[in-house]
């Protein structure tokens, strides 16, 4: 499976309106939901997902009802101790 970043732009969200998408997010029909980042002021939404394609994400993403900007597959991607673990040059 693939990794794919997200970014998605809407109107200013309530946590109400984010908890009401919980349950169709967790059925991951089309691409597996992995993490989300919201600004609910802002109405901006990051999401990665993975999936065997940019097109089963984004029709994750028509049966959840969210609209979405870019699908973006990720090449690489490391946490802070991954990072750490990096050596210095």
């Amino acid at each position: 499976m693939t990794v794919y970043v997200s970014v998605h732009q809407a109107p200013p969200l309530a946590p109400e309106e984010v908890s009401s998408y919980v349950p169709e997010i967790k059925q991951n029909t089309y691409a597996e939901f992995q993490q989300c980042f919201i600004n609910m002021e802002l109405g901006y939404i990051v999401t990665v997902y993975e999936s065997e394609s940019e097109e089963e994400v984004r029709k994750e993403f028509d049966r959840i009802g969210w609209p979405v900007d870019t699908v973006t597959e990720v090449h690489f991607s490391v946490d802070a101790a991954g990072l750490n673990a990096i050596p210095d040059e």
